[in-house]
């Protein structure tokens, strides 16, 4: 991940979940379902710490010093560092969040790898991701190509996160979905539904299995 930009544009990305405050809620929202209630959680890429909140995760990494700085602010403990080598003993952590990380990664089967040693038995993993192969998705894209925050981006269908999770030995999934129109004209909350397919906002839960 080039984090020159995420350096350079820290604050505007963070008013970004101002301006569009709904698609923002309807996230977290999504997110929120997967959050288990109890255990200690850590966040993997928490930009300025704006999923964090919400969810009482107090512990995250960022490898963009600006943002970490950010997200510092709102008290969280940052931890300067990737997700390919995360600076965390194996059995650390109950459940382990990522949203919007993993177009980003430069190697996510070692970021997977990595989520797995930290998790302690049973523990979960939570992967927000946007589904570059929904119709919303496919036009998106071609709009994030403008973004300087995603023009860089690798999306990964679905599909095969999943078959990557279960190389892994992830398993008993939970999937939904959410936005499902273009996301600059939502302006409330809009239905979450179960699978992937027809949301450009995806939720995956896994397990990690025996």
């Amino acid at each position: 991940m080039d984090t020159n930009i995420f350096e350079e544009a820290a604050t505007e990305y963070d008013e970004w979940f101002v301006t569009h405050k709904w698609v923002y809620k309807l996230e977290v929202e999504a997110v929120r379902k997967f959050i288990p209630e109890t255990g200690e959680g850590i966040e993997i890429g928490i930009g300025t710490g704006r999923f964090c909140t919400p969810f009482g995760i107090k512990i995250g990494i960022e490898p963009a010093k600006a943002m970490a700085e950010i997200a510092r602010k709102r008290g969280i403990h940052v931890y300067v560092a990737k997700a390919e080598d995360l600076p965390f003993r194996e059995n650390s952590f109950d459940f382990a969040l990522m949203v919007t990380t993993f177009c980003f990664l430069v190697n996510p089967l070692q970021a997977i790898r990595e989520i797995k040693r930290i998790l302690r038995p049973a523990g979960k993993t939570i992967i927000g991701m946007l589904d570059e192969e929904c119709p919303l998705g496919r036009r998106y894209r071609e709009k994030t190509k403008k973004s300087k925050f995603y023009k860089n981006a690798k999306f990964y269908p679905i599909n095969q996160v999943l078959n990557w999770l279960r190389d892994f030995k992830f398993g008993k999934f939970k999937i939904i979905q959410t936005i499902f129109k273009n996301p600059d004209k939502i302006q409330s909350l809009e239905p979450i539904e179960e699978g992937f397919g027809k949301g450009l906002f995806v939720v995956i839960s896994a397990e990690l299995m025996k």
